[in-house]
């Protein structure tokens, strides 16, 4: 017998926490009747700045066999929080997922980029990318190197020597789910293998929180920039002084502004 989910929970805290988050999106999702198109990443979208949505679209899901598929996995990589003893634990799950969220997203685009461009397969220019799968693929593959003696237990029902688990299920998504991104969870593998073999290193909390910082700053401001949310507190208002004389250059549309404060007498905080 099992242990109780509450246990599991606790021995599993932030992928629970992961698996909570992707299934609060879901349920917004469907509620409020969003579309794949609105919150998934694309070539196309990305090259108008859109660099939000490398965010949103590895933590929404548009199925519900979608979610389940990959929270189902995620909760049985879920194993990578207790092994401390291997170097992993908790912070290294938190460190590194943010890695595999960003790094993999850019691989994707890549991919794109050298189709279009290189190969001129236009149909990628408008590939939408949607779902946790990447990060579930790279950790499939850490844990591979890891640990290859683990099983990966899908839906309760299907379980996966952990080794072989990335490829396996690589071919087996593609057979079953034509529209599952290929490129996507091959660029999971290719990040894994990368952070497995020690060709991604160094990330500790400092590190960690700095990228954390960088992403909110980035994923703020091209939502604001691409016109997909107004965010008010970030307009900077005009300090122009009607009141004040103004002297307009000639040729030109610039207009300096005199000012009654004497030289040197001014202290910009």
């Amino acid at each position: 017998m099992g242990k109780p989910l509450f246990y599991e929970v606790m021995e599993k805290p932030a992928t629970s926490c992961i698996i909570g988050i992707c299934t609060t999106i879901w349920f917004y999702i469907q509620k409020k009747n969003i579309g794949y198109q609105h919150v998934g990443v694309s070539y196309e979208t990305a090259i108008e700045g859109h660099y939000w949505r490398l965010i949103t679209s590895a933590f929404s899901h548009i199925s519900v066999i979608h979610l389940v598929f990959n929270m189902s996995a995620l909760w049985s990589l879920g194993i990578v929080e207790q092994l401390d003893y291997l170097g992993l634990g908790i912070a290294y799950y938190l460190q590194y997922t943010l890695v595999l969220v960003v790094l993999s997203g850019l691989l994707v685009l890549g991919m794109y980029h050298i189709l279009i461009q290189r190969f001129k397969i236009e149909y990628f220019r408008r590939v939408t990318a949607v779902g946790y799968s990447c990060v579930v693929f790279g950790w499939m593959t850490i844990l591979s190197v890891k640990q290859p003696s683990s099983k990966l237990d899908l839906f309760g029902i299907v379980s996966l020597p952990i080794s072989f688990a990335p490829f396996e299920s690589l071919i087996f998504t593609s057979i079953i789910v034509p529209q599952a991104s290929f490129l996507g969870h091959l660029s999971g593998i290719i990040v894994g293998y990368a952070i497995a073999w020690g060709l991604i290193h160094g990330m500790t909390n400092y590190w960690a929180v700095s990228m954390l910082g960088w992403i909110v700053l980035v994923f703020v401001f091209s939502l604001k920039r691409s016109g997909a949310y107004d965010f008010k507190f970030l307009e900077i208002e005009s300090v122009t002084d009607p009141s004040l004389p103004s002297v307009r250059f000639m040729g030109n549309s610039r207009t300096l502004q005199m000012s009654s404060v004497p030289l040197g007498g001014i202290e910009i905080a």
